[in-house]
C-alpha cells in the first residue's frame, strides 16, 4: 500500500479506536507490501493452511529450493517432489490445480486489480483449495485492497476477543459490528490487530 494511503489508514483509525491507537503507535516503521507475484502470492497461501508460520515458512523454502516458482514449472514438477518439500497430497494437488487453471487461462490475473473484492474472490474460489479466507489474504497482500475483513482468521477473532472482550469468544456478528467504524480501512486495522499477537510481520 502507498505510504501515503498507509498513513491516512493509520491516522483516521487512531483517531477512532483508542486499541488501534496504540496499536500503531507500538508499530510505527511497518507496513502492508505486496510481493508483487500472484502465482507465489497465492502458492504460498496454500502452503500456510492450518499450520503454524514457522512451519509454512519451511516448506516454503524448501519448495524454492526443490522447484521453479512458475505455473508452468509447477504444473509439470512431479506430486512426489512436492511432497518431498513437506506437502500434504491435499495440498499438493491444490498446488498443481492453481498451476494449471494459471497455464490454461481460466484465471485472469491480469483483470483482478479493476475487479472488486467479491468478484476476486469468487474467481479464485474456482481453484481447489481456495476458499474465501486464501482469497481475502489475497486481496490484501498481494492487490492491497484496503478494506478487507476476514472474519473467519482465527488470529483476528484471537486478537479482538483480546483487545475488546477482555478474552471472552467474540462473534462473527460483534466482530463486523465493531470494525464498522474502521471503514475503508479494515484490512489495515486487521494487520494491526495480527501484531498484537505478534510482532513479526505477516506476509503472504
Amino acid at each position: 500500500m502507498h505510504p501515503q494511503y498507509w498513513q491516512q489508514a493509520t491516522s483516521e483509525l487512531a483517531a477512532g479506536d483508542a486499541v488501534l491507537k496504540s496499536l500503531i503507535a507500538r508499530y510505527p516503521e511497518v507496513s502492508m507490501r505486496s510481493r508483487g507475484d500472484a502465482f507465489s502470492t497465492l502458492a504460498r497461501s496454500i502452503a500456510g493452511q492450518q499450520i503454524s508460520v514457522k512451519a509454512s515458512e519451511a516448506v516454503w523454502q524448501r519448495l524454492l529450493a526443490c522447484a521453479v516458482l512458475t505455473p508452468e514449472a509447477i504444473a509439470n514438477t512431479a506430486p512426489e517432489v512436492l511432497r518431498t518439500c513437506g506437502f500434504s497430497l491435499r495440498k499438493v494437488e491444490y498446488l498443481r490445480d492453481l498451476a494449471a487453471k494459471f497455464v490454461d487461462g481460466s484465471l485472469h490475473p491480469g483483470l483482478w486489480q479493476d475487479m472488486d473484492d467479491e468478484a476476486v474472490i469468487v474467481e479464485l474460489c474456482r481453484v481447489r483449495g481456495i476458499g474465501r479466507w486464501t482469497a481475502e489474504m489475497f486481496l490484501m497482500f498481494y492487490l492491497l485492497r484496503p478494506d478487507v475483513l476476514p472474519l473467519d482468521d482465527i488470529g483476528l477473532q484471537k486478537a479482538m476477543a483480546a483487545q475488546y472482550q477482555n478474552g471472552a469468544p467474540i462473534s462473527k456478528i460483534k466482530m463486523r459490528s465493531l470494525a464498522e467504524t474502521w471503514r475503508p480501512w479494515r484490512s489495515v486495522a486487521t494487520w494491526y490487530l495480527w501484531r498484537s499477537l505478534d510482532p513479526q510481520v505477516v506476509a503472504y
